[in-house]
């Protein structure tokens, strides 16, 4: 068990991948700036997706850069960092792909 969130291009290719174990608390921090908590079930997600627009993505990127300090991990430990890393790749890889297709798909399984 676990949570394995996806991003998805308009084609249905995989195109962001973030993956937090069941026990994991830092996985509501990408459900939270996703505003998909509806989708958080516990030791995983729900198994549903959802359409997220360029704009949400920005402003999910810019919450987490402001909520994590992210410029600043010379206090967080490997893991914290290794999450926080993550996070990031997956906004940017999502942001990246809703720029040329206006939205993408994420799973949350």
């Amino acid at each position: 068990m676990g949570h394995d969130i996806l991003g998805f291009n308009k084609a249905g290719e995989e195109i962001a991948y973030a993956r937090f174990s069941m026990g994991n608390p830092n996985s509501t921090i990408l459900y939270n700036l996703l505003n998909a908590l509806d989708y958080y079930a516990g030791v995983s997600g729900s198994g549903d997706s959802i359409n997220i627009s360029t704009q949400q993505i920005e402003e999910a990127l810019e919450a987490f850069k402001q909520i994590c300090n992210y410029n600043d991990n010379s206090s967080k430990s490997e893991f914290e960092n290794w999450d926080a890393k993550q996070i990031s790749n997956f906004l940017l890889n999502c942001l990246e792909t809703a720029r040329k297709e206006e939205n993408v798909r994420v799973y949350f399984g």
